[in-house]
């Protein structure tokens, strides 16, 4: 069997030079051959550079693709993978030693399955502040932090892998490409490119399976520990939901959007400044979140309707 590992990445060479540091410790079982491929999504930093020195560590190719995006990034991965099977992560995760090897166990268990993920353990550099560390169970998607439980379960719409730890068989992968619309890109905040293409795969019937030895560790930097990386968050999540609102006949709409989206966002905001001045983080940090899923599906409700 040969599997594929893809990172895309952008100016965080940094992180890049963790990641594929970590990589070096993988256990590879005797019967899997593998590739690592970094897609240099026009990056302008030392990406170049620590990609090459580790060419003697890893079989590792590095793969340029101009088009900013990571959806563009991650669909240029689909088209130069050569393995039965493309285990996706990023450039700031560190994967467990035995993270390949739980893979292709499953790949072997569940031949009938084409998409695979496993948990994400978030971790901050540095301490993170109090607030953050009562409210995390609500805000964990955030973090991409995830956790199905320690049973190989069947993936639904209602408990899909993140893209930063989660495998697509080939076959499936290239009929299923990433959203270009979606995802991270300069001046958008849109999200949502991983979760849409593997909810797309079990909607149409695919089988999915939940790996929980496969494990890695998302990092989670200073930048990304306050209010405003939550807001930014969660509306362009909202965004990406609110593409895909329908119009509906006799639908009362305010300035142009449905009425109960102004209602929810409206609801939604007010319950996060009440609980805020209660200071109570495990309740306003939900208000937040569900206020800026709102706003964002306004935003993205009209984006849809140009």
């Amino acid at each position: 069997m040969q599997i594929t590992v893809a990172i895309c990445t952008w100016n965080r060479c940094a992180l890049l030079r963790q990641a594929l540091e970590q990589m070096t410790r993988l256990a590879i079982p005797p019967d899997i051959q593998w590739e690592l491929l970094v897609i240099d999504n026009n990056s302008t930093d030392a990406t170049h550079d620590v990609t090459n020195s580790f060419e003697s560590r890893l079989p590792i190719r590095r793969i340029f693709e101009p088009k900013a995006g990571k959806s563009y990034a991650l669909n240029r991965a689909i088209i130069e993978a050569n393995g039965d099977y493309i285990l996706w992560t990023d450039d700031d995760a560190l994967v467990d030693e035995l993270w390949l090897t739980a893979y292709s166990q499953a790949f072997k268990r569940w031949p009938d399955a084409a998409i695979f993920g496993g948990p994400v353990e978030p971790f901050f550099d540095g301490s993170p502040p109090q607030w953050l560390q009562q409210a995390l169970p609500n805000v964990a998607h955030a973090y991409a932090g995830l956790n199905l439980g320690g049973e190989p379960i069947a993936l639904t719409q209602d408990a899909v892998p993140f893209g930063v730890n989660m495998a697509v068989r080939k076959a499936e992968q290239v009929r299923y490409l990433y959203d270009t619309t979606l995802g991270p890109k300069p001046n958008s905040l849109l999200r949502g490119e991983d979760t849409a293409l593997v909810r797309s795969l079990l909607a149409d019937g695919s089988e999915g399976r939940w790996v929980p030895e496969a494990r890695i560790q998302h990092f989670i930097p200073t930048n990304r520990q306050n209010v405003r990386y939550l807001r930014d968050f969660y509306f362009g999540l909202g965004q990406a939901y609110g593409m895909q609102i329908s119009d509906e006949q006799g639908q009362t709409r305010l300035f142009g959007k449905p009425r109960w989206l102004w209602r929810q966002a409206l609801e939604a905001e007010l319950g996060y400044w009440f609980h805020r001045l209660l200071n109570r983080p495990e309740a306003w940090a939900n208000d937040l979140r569900k206020a800026s899923e709102a706003w964002g599906q306004m935003s993205g409700y009209s984006m849809r309707r140009l």
